[in-house]
């Protein structure tokens, strides 16, 4: 089969197409063909191999997995022994990371649990740009409890596969919604429901004097004391993705030492890939409360090009990579 693959950590310029064997599922394991994937933040940190902590997980001298994509969608062509759930010709999604990743190829094997039913409703490519993102977006506004309407939310790096998504759920959920991100960005972010919009390369979030009840940040990177000022008394701020440096140690340790008089809470969410989860997204997609945006698809083998765009920061929603 075809795959795109990468042995060394540096740029987007390792990711080649090559012929690999298909993998044969192990007992609780589905083989699926892939007809879409989609590029998320890991991906592109683990191909770049900057950040240490992730380097510890993804293979500290050369990458672990050397087939990487988490988000797939796909029709089941085979199944273990042990798997319940699933047949061949079912047409699935899901976040596959915990099986070692492998999306960006023609074929892979992944746990049953992780994969949830596709909605006919839905195109391959929309299914493929949902299952992190979604999911992120999903956990991230229950964190610290439901969204309620009328609250106060911010979603910093709004204008991505996670910001999109929270945005559009927070807005059905009745919240006035401020989004942050690129200027560029804004017509888009508005056409999904936004309140207000602001450009980070403008102003700094924290420091503009309002207060919210909920922050939700993708690319979190300031410190705890900023993050705290951005809130109401009893607000809470929800670290999803972002530097996994010295913000991560004051998250972990610093963070749950404010004061508790304040009623203030930060924290990072443990994220969970579950049924459940995707299946209720897929709820929502039909019901039209949920739709993902799609930058751009490209074919299998321009991945290295995929990342390129990805890599530039300029990405409106997701980037799905196509395997007919």
């Amino acid at each position: 089969m075809k795959a795109i693959v990468y042995r060394q950590y540096g740029s987007p310029d390792q990711l080649q197409l090559q012929d690999i064997p298909i993998p044969v599922p192990q007992d609780d394991e589905v083989l699926v063909k892939i007809q879409a994937a989609s590029i998320n933040s890991w991906d592109w940190d683990l191909v770049i191999g900057k950040q240490l902590l992730l380097r510890l997980i993804g293979g500290l001298r050369k990458p672990r997995h050397v087939v990487l994509g988490a988000d797939i969608a796909g029709r089941v062509e085979a199944v273990g022994k042990n798997v319940r759930f699933f047949q061949p010709g079912d047409e699935v999604f899901g976040d596959i990371a915990e099986s070692g990743f492998g999306g960006f190829a023609e074929y892979v094997v992944t746990k049953e649990k992780l994969l949830a039913r596709k909605s006919p409703a839905m195109t391959f490519t929309q299914a493929a740009a949902l299952p992190q993102a979604g999911l992120l977006a999903l956990q991230g506004l229950r964190h610290f409890g439901r969204v309620m309407p009328g609250q106060r939310i911010l979603i910093n790096g709004a204008g991505g596969g996670v910001g999109t998504l929270a945005l559009q759920l927070a807005k059905s959920a009745g919240a006035e919604v401020t989004c942050v991100d690129l200027a560029s960005k804004f017509d888009m972010l508005r056409g999904l429901g936004a309140d207000h919009c602001i450009d980070y390369t403008v102003l700094d979030y924290t420091r503009t004097g309002e207060q919210y009840d909920k922050v939700l940040d993708v690319i979190a990177h300031r410190k705890v004391a900023d993050y705290k000022r951005a809130l109401r008394p009893g607000g809470t701020f929800t670290m999803i993705g972002g530097s996994m440096g010295w913000l991560l140690f004051q998250m972990m340790v610093l963070a749950p030492l404010i004061p508790a008089g304040s009623g203030r809470k930060l924290g990072i969410m443990g994220y969970r890939p579950k049924r459940e989860d995707l299946d209720l997204l897929t709820q929502l997609f039909e019901a039209g409360q949920l739709q993902p945006v799609i930058d751009r698809e490209y074919p299998l083998a321009d991945t290295a090009d995929a990342f390129r765009y990805f890599g530039t920061g300029k990405v409106m929603g997701k980037v799905v990579i196509a395997t007919p």
